[in-house]
């Protein structure tokens, strides 16, 4: 399936959102890709409070996460934590284990656009074992 960047604009869309004490997401838009029904795309926002994180987790997912505000420390596997401010980006594969994402700031939050390929139905991360 071929998509402008208009399209894609157009149909933009406000689909969940997810919120704990320590950060928030909402998905901003979702589209199934390909001839196929099993992948889709999902953007979404993601809010760290200052000083917070998640869990070490895991997407099955192609990850891009472009940060917004603030500053972000993410890592993979046994990879170099990495420091990113807005207008850097972080990528992850789907066998990926998300070992560091937190907000680096104590007292500012952070914010990233997460762009999400993946199968349909699938969740938008799981913790990892």
């Amino acid at each position: 399936m071929k998509m402008t960047l208009n399209a894609i604009a157009a149909m933009f869309l406000l689909f969940g959102t997810s919120t704990s004490a320590e950060y928030s997401s909402e998905t901003l838009y979702q589209v199934y890709v390909g001839d196929t029904d099993d992948q889709e795309i999902v953007v979404s926002t993601l809010t760290y409070e200052p000083g917070h994180s998640s869990e070490i987790h895991r997407h099955f997912a192609h990850v891009i996460v472009y940060v917004l505000e603030g500053t972000l420390r993410m890592a993979v596997g046994d990879g170099e934590t990495v420091t990113l401010g807005p207008g850097e980006l972080f990528v992850e594969n789907p066998e990926d284990v998300h070992t560091v994402s937190m907000n680096a700031s104590a007292t500012e939050p952070a914010k990233a656009l997460v762009f999400q390929l993946k199968d349909k139905d699938s969740p938008a991360s799981v913790p990892a074992n």
